[in-house]
């Protein structure tokens, strides 16, 4: 009896953690440590955009790394002077490390001088990072 008791409260904890995890992942959301954190063009490897900047982190094997770059160059596209800059997180781990990214793809939403307005751990969706550029611009 004790153990289908521990087996039922194990399925609830990991099905709880599993909800959550679902409903955060990929949402663009305001970091305390971020507000003062800006960018520039040397530590991104590429110019800013003169409205906004989208920053993602992949990685070689990550598969919503492939969609969150379609999402992203598509909003890139549609907005004018937004700009679409992905990095590789193993290439570039001190900056990683500096940023405290933890998975890929992780976006992060600057402004024009390279401030950061929102991040995303997980792939976002296309309305959430046209919302998130609005703050942006």
């Amino acid at each position: 009896m004790t153990g289908l008791v521990v087996c039922v409260v194990v399925l609830a904890v990991a099905g709880a953690f599993g909800l959550l995890h679902r409903r955060t992942s990929g949402r663009l959301k305001v970091r305390g440590r971020d507000e003062e954190r800006r960018l520039g063009a040397a530590e991104l490897g590429a110019e800013l955009g003169e409205r906004a900047t989208l920053v993602q982190f992949s990685s070689a094997f990550c598969q919503p790394c492939r969609a969150t770059r379609r999402t992203l160059a598509e909003v890139a596209d549609m907005v004018d002077g937004v700009v679409h800059v992905e990095i590789d997180a193993e290439d570039r781990l001190p900056l990683v490390r500096d940023l405290d990214i933890l998975r890929t793809p992780t976006v992060l939403v600057l402004d024009a001088r390279g401030r950061i307005v929102r991040r995303a751990s997980g792939q976002p969706r296309k309305a959430d990072v046209i919302a998130a550029l609005g703050e942006a611009v």
